[in-house]
């Protein structure tokens, strides 16, 4: 799968010189954990996430304490571009999706906005991945079987498909270079997670 067909679009953004509140506003309505930040010209410059605009949005209740509790020593960050993380990671629409989601697993990344040259044209959350996943086996199924016979893959025969769980098992041609062909056209639909190509009664695998 490539980036540009899991990742949301458009993009809910806010700019740089938002309020806090505003933003909190904006990530509550549409139901996002996170937004990237653009400047005036609409070029990206930053990301915010719950977790920024959370810092300093409360007060501590003096009813919760024996003591009085001391005043905070300043007031908290009023302006997105206080909050923001400036160094963002982004993807390209034409890049492997399974190597971002990779690349969000080992570094704890929850969104990352997608680029195309310097327009910002989608971004990818967690939730997006989670939503190909869970598509279900049948759709998934019908989806490589469309695929297949969209691309005309080659071969001697038609292509047996099964899925389970997301994994792909196609069984047909005995001709290594159609055994290869149909895999790579399966790996591009969304959902799946594993391709297994067998020849003719299961002989062989690509």
């Amino acid at each position: 799968m490539l980036i540009r067909e899991v990742m949301t679009a458009p993009v809910v953004t806010l700019p740089r010189d938002a309020t806090v509140r505003q933003a909190i506003r904006v990530l509550h309505e549409h139901d996002i954990t996170a937004a990237p930040v653009v400047d005036r010209d609409g070029r990206l410059a930053g990301i915010v996430s719950e977790m920024d605009l959370l810092r300093g949005a409360f007060e501590a209740d003096p009813r919760a304490f024996a003591r009085p509790v001391a005043a905070p020593g300043g007031p908290p960050p009023r302006r997105v571009e206080e909050v923001m993380t400036a160094r963002v990671r982004t993807a390209r629409p034409n890049s492997d999706a399974a190597a971002l989601a990779d690349m969000m697993i080992r570094t704890g990344i929850k969104s990352v906005p997608v680029l195309d040259g310097t327009v910002l044209v989608g971004v990818v959350s967690r939730r997006d991945l989670i939503a190909v996943l869970a598509r279900g086996d049948a759709r998934v199924r019908d989806d490589v079987v469309a695929a297949l016979a969209g691309h005309g893959a080659p071969g001697d025969g038609p292509w047996a498909v099964t899925v389970s769980d997301g994994v792909v098992e196609l069984s047909g041609p005995a001709d290594e270079a159609a055994r290869r062909l149909a895999g790579v056209l399966a790996r591009t639909v969304p959902g799946v997670t594993r391709v297994v190509v067998r020849g003719p009664a299961g002989q062989g695998s690509v």
